[in-house]
């Protein structure tokens, strides 16, 4: 395969104070074997479990109240295997450990609305609100809610909730009635946090309203707690369940951290497809924490003094990758609000700027659309602060690397990012010691055996299949909700091949051992028999200055399949015979005959799931004549009518 160009390389006088070159040198030293490399360490890394972890534990001190009496406990099914069996740890304990005086958490939205909280101030109101919860009956093992823009009391209901060993479960407000109900009508929380409303792109949006519509529906909610956002004084109304948050908290709180096993349950996320009623995904404390801060500090360099922004709201995984950085001794900056609001497009710049942060993510879709409105970052703001930026929810094509060196900052470590809710964190990601490709992530994350297989099995180098993962890692899933037998579980994830992970996205592994992200394995086009990855089309017909977004599906027609591709227009634009031919000698002439769609349209919109990603599969069930399931779970669900109503017929 032809190298692709390497867009930045790490100052070689900076790697040697990087985290991940000093525990290379650890696990040199620790083993007395020769680790000459970044992929020496990986290879240890895996073939080693128990050392590795053990090693990492004892590296990224993590505090517990009982230590460990094994790293790693095989099973002879994977996921039955465990992690730090015989500790006892509190997950908000080990977030809020910092110095009371640092600054926790800035808070900034569109509106220019600025909020600070130190260290103090954050354990000030996890203490009065866990003691809250404890007042209204919450214990080990119930279920809290949030419905939540991304704000400092987000956090703040979060920790307090595990602060006392209760589960906590969150979504983002702009979600609808039967989204909610969908997911937390399965888990029957006690207690339910939200803001009485939130702003996005100038509009104002009443949750307290929005609330009122399901309500009834989730009979186990005891409390609805609210905390002011639009207004000082939120009006509630005369149904006694909900309370100002003032109220709700107990005076006199003492901050008090249960201590409990690793793995206790801690979250409960969802998964956001368009395939069915969401699965409930339960996720351990001490897991996900301990695999976070190897993500952030190893793979991200990241630690005390650093500012860490990722654009992402309270339902997306990225929320809880975000707030574990608190961790690693990480300032947090939340912003709530429209990433691309039509009265300053470049919002989110600014307030890097402003606020000095280092390391700032957001989703690729946003990258995408930076190129596409012509907006250009290094022309505007100073992002002198600014080392690492980071890309994940949905392949970042190679046009979108070249787009950041040329437009945003040209010393910048850009990390694309392959992971997901299922496991709390990262299979591939970056490294502050590698350099970066065009179109590529630099590296698997340590601790994680990712390889591709084909449809037998065999694991495969520089050719596309199946991504897996061959051994255990602390933040697999406990279980699912509702799931007694694990049967459900198992299919999620070990169906495919006996005793290994595959996770349903279509990849491969280049010889250098960098990543290649094609698209979501049920969604690959099958055209006469031939695997072809979505994201092959996506990068060639969005450098076409007409196309804002596109997608491409598989329709089934005449006992085969045929490649169908929606593309969104730039205002003004429209498919002419002339356009159409250019898209598709853009792809022939830069992936390959059989990738060439056989029908193209203009649509107004493509549904997107509230990540970003774009809906593949509900497209495909449209032009197919089928049932589009859990679209509720979609940001958009509106553009879907088009799909089924105007194109299937």
């Amino acid at each position: 395969m032809t190298d692709a160009r390497i867009l930045w390389r790490p100052d070689p006088r900076v790697i040697p104070q990087t985290k991940m070159e000093r525990f290379r040198k650890r696990a040199e030293a620790h083993t007395g074997r020769r680790l000459a490399d970044h992929d020496s360490l990986y290879r240890w890394s895996i073939d080693h479990l128990e050392a590795f972890w053990s090693l990492l534990w004892d590296d990224l001190e993590p505090l517990a109240s009982r230590q460990w009496d094994a790293a790693f406990v095989p099973a002879e099914h994977m996921r039955d295997s465990r992690f730090f069996e015989g500790a006892k740890l509190n997950f908000a304990e080990n977030l809020l450990r910092l110095p009371d005086a640092q600054t926790a958490i800035i808070f900034r939205d569109e509106s220019h609305r600025r909020l600070v909280w130190t260290v103090a101030d954050l354990k000030e109101q996890v203490a009065l609100t866990a003691a809250g919860l404890r007042q209204a009956g919450v214990g080990i093992g119930d279920r809290v809610a949030g419905y939540l823009p991304n704000h400092p009391q987000a956090v703040a209901a979060m920790l307090a909730t595990t602060s006392i060993g209760a589960i906590w479960s969150s979504c983002s407000p702009d979600f609808g009635a039967k989204g909610v109900l969908d997911r937390f009508g399965q888990i029957a929380p006690k207690v339910l946090f939200t803001a009485d409303g939130y702003t996005y792109n100038a509009k104002h949006f009443n949750c307290l309203a929005r609330i009122s519509q399901w309500l009834d529906k989730i009979p186990s909610i005891e409390r609805v707690v609210v905390f002011p956002c639009l207004n000082p004084t939120p009006e509630l109304g005369r149904d006694a369940r909900f309370v100002n948050l003032s109220d709700f908290q107990a005076t006199g709180g003492q901050l008090e951290f249960t201590q409990l096993a690793f793995d206790h349950p801690a979250f409960i996320l969802y998964t956001s497809g368009t395939t069915g009623v969401p699965k409930c995904i339960v996720h351990g404390a001490g897991g996900p924490m301990i695999k976070l801060m190897m993500e952030h500090q190893l793979h991200c360099n990241l630690g005390p003094g650093e500012r860490l922004f990722f654009h992402t709201t309270a339902g997306w995984m990225m929320w809880n990758w975000m707030v574990n950085g608190l961790a690693s001794g990480c300032t947090l900056v939340c912003y709530d609000g429209a990433p691309l609001p039509a009265s300053q497009p470049d919002i989110l710049w600014r307030l890097a700027e402003e606020e000095g942060v280092t390391a700032m993510g957001a989703g690729a879709r946003y990258f995408g659309m930076l190129q596409k409105l012509g907006i250009e970052p290094v022309r505007s703001v100073d992002l002198q602060q600014l080392r690492l930026l980071m890309s994940t929810g949905s392949v970042l094509p190679p046009a979108s690397f070249e787009f950041i060196y040329e437009k945003v900052k040209r010393d910048v470590h850009l990390a694309s990012i392959t992971g997901g809710t299922d496991l709390l964190g990262s299979f591939a990601l970056g490294s502050p010691t590698l350099p970066v490709r065009s179109g590529e992530i630099q590296c698997r994350c340590l601790g994680m055996a990712v390889e591709i297989f084909d449809e037998q099995g065999t694991a495969l180098v520089g050719q596309r299949g199946e991504l897996v993962c061959r051994k255990p890692f602390p933040s697999m899933p406990l279980k699912f909700w509702n799931d007694a037998q694990g049967s459900r579980y198992h299919k999620a994830y070990f169906d495919t091949y006996p005793n290994v992970w595959c996770h349903g996205d279509y990849a491969e592994i280049t010889p250098r051992g960098s990543m290649i992200i094609h698209g979501r394995s049920d969604a690959v086009l099958n055209p006469g028999g031939v695997r072809i990855g979505t994201a092959e089309i996506y990068r060639q017909v969005e450098q076409l200055p007409e196309v804002l977004e596109s997608v491409c599906v598989g329709q089934d027609w005449d006992d085969d399949v045929r490649v169908i591709l929606c593309v969104v227009l730039r205002e003004g634009c429209e498919l002419d015979d002339a356009l159409e031919a250019r898209i598709r000698d853009t792809i022939r002439r830069n992936a390959t005959p059989r990738h060439v769609p056989s029908k193209i349209f203009a649509v107004p919109d493509i549904p997107r799931t509230r990540s970003g990603k774009i809906a593949e599969i509900a497209v495909r069930d449209c032009l197919c004549g089928r049932e589009v399931k859990n679209a509720n779970a979609l940001e958009n669900p509106e553009a879907l009518a088009y799909f089924c109503v105007t194109l299937a017929n």
